[in-house]
């Protein structure tokens, strides 16, 4: 197992329809995630401002570099590219973050 977390950055005035379309995330999404070996993942708020962290498990022999190139990945990026900075292709910019300390 590995955990990966990561920042991302939302655009102002989209916090709740960011929420929102999470709240109703594709069942063919949270399969494709699930199936490439993601769970456990969560993303919180900075309120103040508007970044993002990610924080996800990876199974041993996870799948998720393919992620990029699935179809239901990309058209979900393109469904969220009016809420957040994203990079060209709409992928979300991330800032991958550094473990400094754990308690398990």
């Amino acid at each position: 197992m590995t955990t990966r977390a990561f920042r991302m950055k939302l655009k102002p005035g989209t916090v709740d329809e960011y929420r929102r379309r999470h709240d109703t995330l594709w069942p063919e999404l949270g399969e494709l995630l699930s199936g490439a070996g993601i769970y456990d993942y969560s993303i919180f708020l900075d309120e103040e401002t508007l970044h993002l962290f990610a924080v996800l498990k990876l199974k041993e022999g996870d799948t998720s570099a393919a992620l990029p190139e699935h179809p239901v990945m990309r058209r979900w990026w393109d469904y969220m590219a009016d809420l957040m900075e994203v990079e060209p292709g709409n992928r979300p910019k991330e800032w991958p973050l550094t473990p400094l300390f754990h308690l398990a």
